[in-house]
């Protein structure tokens, strides 16, 4: 059900006009009522009208890209991809190409969530969501809520490398396989000899890392072997520069690294040349992503690939409604396991 100006005043107990005056800047009003009736559209997710010229259609010009972090590779590569690919298909009603948006939250739930209201408010005509989600009851069922507001108001969702959001049933999916991929890169160190693994996963509470730490655990098991030293931290340089020094204080004996994404690997190989360690010879070390530099480390990096490049674009034409949608909304986007120089057999 729409909420009108007049809900919102209800709800505050003030006037229609108070809340006019709050919402548009244009009469002094008192900073409690202020707050009040700034709480109260928060609380009812009251959508603003957007400029009278974006009235006549449903949605505007507007197409909302989130991402954690626009620096990462790992979310250029899809952002880009799924900006160029907007911008060759759609045509703005002027006869532009639609104005694609890149949101950087930084890794926060809750500017992702004001991300999505913001957008929401300017009645955006598309949405894609990049990445894993914050693996957490409470916000993703705020997410699922958002999601279907936006659907509602004729906003087309897209998420390109993270799971369905538990509760909605409105967005577009293109989950990558983490788990699958995961359980591939160490089911090869397994299959090389290697025991005495150690994992440097992301923060724990995204999607992302819960499912490739499930894969990584799972060839574990298979293979008799319980936990491992584990250490968590961000997905740059520098937690896979430091987390490696820690592992190996622990267990100075390992002989292979599982690093969460191929910056974290680099890190750890940064780390295991200042101790005085090869890599593969004394340690061997796998990344995840296959982004464009994992080739060119030295040695060039044994990874998981995932097609980040086409998952950007098909995000991209799916937000445009000129992409195939994939039967029940939700597709699997396949994990390669990409074998470099920097695996192989431990020492006897």
């Amino acid at each position: 059900m729409t909420v009108t100006l007049a809900d919102v005043a209800a709800h505050a107990g003030v006037s229609p006009a108070t809340v006019s005056r709050v919402l548009n800047g244009n009469y002094p009003v008192a900073e409690a009522t202020r707050e009040r009736v700034l709480q109260a559209v928060d609380e009812l997710d009251y959508v603003l009208n957007g400029p009278a010229s974006s009235l006549a259609a449903a949605t505007s010009d507007l197409v909302g890209i989130l991402v954690n972090d626009i620096a990462d590779p790992f979310f250029g590569i899809i952002a880009g991809a799924a900006q160029n690919a907007i911008g060759a298909c759609a045509s703005g009603r002027a006869g532009g190409e639609k104005l694609a948006v890149v949101c950087n939250t930084g890794g926060s739930p809750e500017r992702e969530l004001m991300y999505l209201t913001l957008l929401q408010r300017q009645r955006a005509a598309a949405v894609v969501l990049t990445g894993g989600s914050y693996d957490d009851p409470e916000h993703l069922a705020a997410t699922a809520t958002k999601l279907a507001r936006l659907s509602e108001a004729g906003t087309r969702v897209v998420l390109c490398g993270r799971p369905p959001v538990p509760g909605d049933a409105t967005a577009t999916t293109l989950a990558f396989d983490n788990r699958g991929g995961a359980r591939k890169l160490t089911e090869h160190l397994l299959s090389l000899g290697h025991r005495r693994i150690a994992l440097i996963m992301g923060p724990e509470r995204y999607t992302t890392t819960r499912h490739r730490l499930d894969g990584h655990r799972a060839a574990l098991a298979a293979a008799g072997l319980g936990d491992v030293p584990t250490v968590h931290g961000l997905y740059d340089r520098a937690s896979g520069y430091e987390a490696t020094r820690e592992l190996l204080r622990r267990a100075p004996d390992l002989t292979a690294i599982v690093a969460a994404s191929d910056t974290v690997a680099l890190g750890a190989c940064a780390a295991l040349r200042d101790l005085g360690l090869s890599i593969p010879g004394d340690v061997s070390v796998t990344g995840f992503d296959d982004l464009p530099f994992a080739i060119d480390a030295s040695p060039a990096l044994t990874t998981v690939r995932l097609p980040l490049q086409d998952a950007g674009r098909r995000a991209g034409l799916l937000a445009m409604g000129t992409g195939d949608v994939p039967a029940g909304g939700l597709t699997t986007v396949e994990a390669e396991l990409v074998v470099r120089e920097s695996t192989a057999p431990p020492r006897a």
